[in-house]
């Protein structure tokens, strides 16, 4: 059984896209990659939806705890908003206390997040809402267009567009034209 929920967004999701999954075609970024501190800062994606825009979630099941305030869906879950798109095997949503705004999401096992050209692979991803900070953890591979990088974490802020790489970070960078 497949299941389409359409979340209304208000200042909340701006789901991604596909650190898990299917998406790769992107930008260089060559000159863009700047060493800091003990991790690499580069470009990432377009920016961030508008509040207004919708989000749509397809799973293959669905449970919901009234109770603690959360929503579970599993299996083949894609999460899309606007040009961004999230794919896990599992996400798990987090709502605000006094509301029915969401709070964090965590995705794991196999995903991938894009946006734009931009694209993610990782294990495991946080997503706070109001901070428009995703962690990327586990094996994480960063592409845009032919370059790469690697690392164990991967932090890309939706708001700025910006990401920092750290844990034994690699790159590869395409010099010529």
């Amino acid at each position: 059984m497949m299941i389409r929920t359409i979340l209304p967004r208000s200042k909340t999701l701006s789901l991604l896209t596909a650190t898990a999954m299917t998406l790769a075609a992107m930008v260089p970024w060559g000159a863009q990659a700047v060493a800091q501190g003990a991790g690499q800062e580069l470009a990432f994606g377009s920016t961030r939806p508008s509040a207004d825009t919708p989000v749509s979630v397809a799973a293959d099941s669905l449970s919901v705890n009234q109770a603690d305030g959360t929503a579970i869906f599993s299996g083949n879950v894609v999460i899309e908003q606007g040009d961004m798109m999230l794919s896990a095997a599992n996400v798990r949503v987090v709502y605000k206390e006094d509301s029915q705004k969401i709070a964090s999401l965590k995705a794991t096992g196999g995903v991938t997040l894009a946006s734009g050209p931009d694209a993610a692979e990782a294990q495991a991803a946080d997503y706070n809402i109001d901070t428009g900070l995703v962690v990327l953890t586990g094996k994480v591979l960063l592409a845009q267009g032919d370059n790469v990088i690697t690392g164990e974490k991967v932090t890309i802020n939706l708001t700025t567009g910006t990401a920092t790489a750290g844990g034994r970070v690699r790159t590869t960078l395409q010099t010529g034209n």
